[in-house]
């Protein structure tokens, strides 16, 4: 009886954790695909990457004072709604400020006393506390995974899935429902409210969530006192090794989430294409990227045990490749096809960096600074690789779409190059562990 309860107890416990992931990522769902159109519109075209740049450069910082204070100070879980809670107060502000400065006719133009700075502003303050929760609900689930004595490897992947349901539930949202003005929402301002929402919620529901441990830091040493030591990591080679890829394959991560849309919508101005389905439907067709999501999560139990962290980093950065080189050869019509398969590539790409690098570094660190090491893993990533990756395309793109005569096949060949490179350099320097490293 008491070993049912305690099935019965993990059972519950995953059902928890899947409704914090759903609420997680279907607020990034609702604008992070859809934004760089709703910024064209604004004719802020040319200031797209910086959008998407700032994402990774409070994700240099935010993550990890934010893993140091869910280690030190307030449990993961409250970190994990103070962080939600604040960003999606600046998301309805961020909405409020675009609905009332901006004017409708076809599409939504800024008016005369739209600041395109405070617009940024405060589309920076909502992203600089939403960039750590994603390293914060994995602690959060890991956690509680742990408490009931289950193997994160296993267990994990099957919640987490649900997160990428969340992303495409609020992803399709947008793409199919329309604004007062008869406007989808993903090319308005209305996005920024659907993502406020989930957040408000996911808010209030981490309050309920298992209670994360702290452990007060008695050390003298002050690298130990504000969470430095996860920085010790980089002592070892193979780590080092792995962080610096990581920001590496991290800068190819935002490129399709700023210009994906405002690319693939980019067809209706060719009059071939303008009244094919994937033009008027970009966010859909991206969705499918998401649904691979779905599948792929499933399959890294198997590919991690199989193969191996450094197979399973290799066979993201060349899925990379693909995700690019498709893109570039694809259009809205004949080539729909490779748009689509573009999309299903994706998943690979995506879930067998991420998901596999954050399992890599739970199962390789001390649990006194778990949460600080993933905060570590989150700026790399989505700290420098995306800032400096999201910069390097916004140059590329600017170049050859937004100031030059409109060419994305050259944009994403030269994507696609980058991706090999880097896949390449990474089979040749990192050594693939054999068992965890105990510290």
């Amino acid at each position: 009886m008491n070993n049912q309860v305690f099935v019965g107890n993990k059972f519950a416990l995953s059902l928890r954790l899947i409704v914090m992931n759903f609420l997680q990522y279907a607020i990034w769902g609702a604008y992070l695909i859809s934004m760089g159109s709703f910024l064209a519109q604004m004719g802020l075209g040319k200031d797209i990457w910086l959008y998407y740049a700032v994402q990774g450069i409070v994700s240099i910082f935010m993550p990890a004072l934010m893993g140091i204070v869910a280690d030190k100070w307030i449990p993961a879980q409250k970190t994990l709604s103070l962080c939600h809670g604040i960003s999606a107060l600046a998301m309805f502000i961020l909405g409020f400020y675009a609905m009332t400065h901006s004017s409708f006719d076809v599409s939504y133009t800024s008016s005369s006393s739209f600041n395109a700075t405070l617009f940024f502003v405060i589309y920076t303050i909502s992203v600089a506390f939403y960039m750590p929760t994603i390293a914060l609900s994995n602690s959060v689930a890991y956690n509680g995974l742990e408490l009931y004595g289950m193997d994160t490897v296993k267990s994990f992947p099957p919640i987490r899935v649900f997160g990428t349901v969340g992303f495409i539930f609020t992803e399709l949202l947008v793409n199919f429902v329309k604004d007062p003005n008869a406007v989808q929402v993903q090319h308005s301002y209305w996005q920024f409210y659907v993502a406020a929402t989930f957040g408000l919620l996911l808010a209030i529901y981490s309050l309920t969530l298992p209670k994360s441990t702290i452990k007060p830091n008695n050390s003298k040493s002050f690298a130990d006192i504000i969470g430095l030591k996860a920085f010790s990591l980089f002592k070892e080679k193979n780590f080092a090794v792995f962080f610096i890829f990581s920001m590496l394959l991290g800068a190819s991560l935002q490129i399709t989430n700023a210009y994906g849309n405002t690319f693939i919508s980019s067809f209706k101005e060719i009059a071939e294409f303008k009244d094919s389905w994937g033009s008027q439907n970009a966010n859909a067709l991206i969705s499918i990227s998401q649904i691979s999501e779905t599948l792929c999560i499933l399959l890294i139990p198997f590919f991690m045990k199989r193969f191996g962290i450094k197979n399973v980093m290799v066979i993201a950065m060349f899925a990379w490749v693909l995700r690019f080189g498709f893109f570039a050869i694809g259009d809205t019509g004949s080539g729909l096809w490779l748009l689509i398969l573009s999309c299903v590539i994706y998943g690979v790409a995506f879930d067998f960096f991420n998901i596999s690098g954050s399992l890599y570094v739970n199962n390789n660190t001390d649990k006194s600074i778990r949460s600080s090491a993933q905060g570590l893993f989150m700026l790399m990533t989505n700290g420098l690789g995306a800032t400096i990756g999201t910069w390097a395309a916004g140059m590329v793109v600017n170049k050859y779409v937004f100031i030059d005569s409109p060419d994305w096949h050259t944009a994403w060949c030269i994507f696609a190059i980058y991706a090999f490179v880097v896949a390449v350099a990474f089979i040749l320097l990192f050594r693939n562990p054999n068992k965890n490293i105990s510290r």
